[in-house]
Order: C-alpha cells, then structure tokens, then sequence
C-alpha cells in the first residue's frame, strides 16, 4: 500500500469512528400505554436486538403492552 493510500485511509477510519460516535440511540414511548422502547438495548423478549433502529423495526409491529401500532409512538428523552 502506498504512504498516500496509508493516509487516507487513516483518514477514512477516524471520520467512520467519530459519525459512530456521534450517533446517538433513540428512546421511544407509546402513547398508549407508556411502554418504552431503547434502542440500545432493544427488546429481546420481543425479538429486537439491542442496538435495533427504530426505522428497521417493520411497520407491521405492534406494542408489546397494549397492541398500539409505530404511529402511536413518539420519541421521548429520558
């Protein structure tokens, strides 16, 4: 590998490790019930692993509590 390649990417690992970083977890509550989803830790009783997005959770999934769909969600900071 040359020294300029080298550079870059060093260059490219610490811009991937900082956009990483700064990508914070979301929390989101129902409505409803007020049953709370983290997304860091995600909810594996109800097969989403800890890390899982909110946007990659299928539309079709419902709340664990009450039965109340994505669209009675909000996002919440805790």
């Amino acid at each position: 590998m040359s020294h300029g390649r080298v550079a870059n990417y060093a260059l490219f690992s610490r811009l991937r490790i900082n956009l990483v970083s700064e990508t914070k977890y979301k929390t989101y509550m129902c409505i409803i019930c007020g049953w709370v989803y983290e997304e860091e830790k995600g909810a594996p009783g109800e097969g989403l692993a800890p890390g899982t997005r909110w946007e990659d959770i299928p539309e079709f999934w419902v709340c664990p509590d009450c039965g109340a769909g994505k669209e009675d969600f909000d996002m919440v900071e805790l």
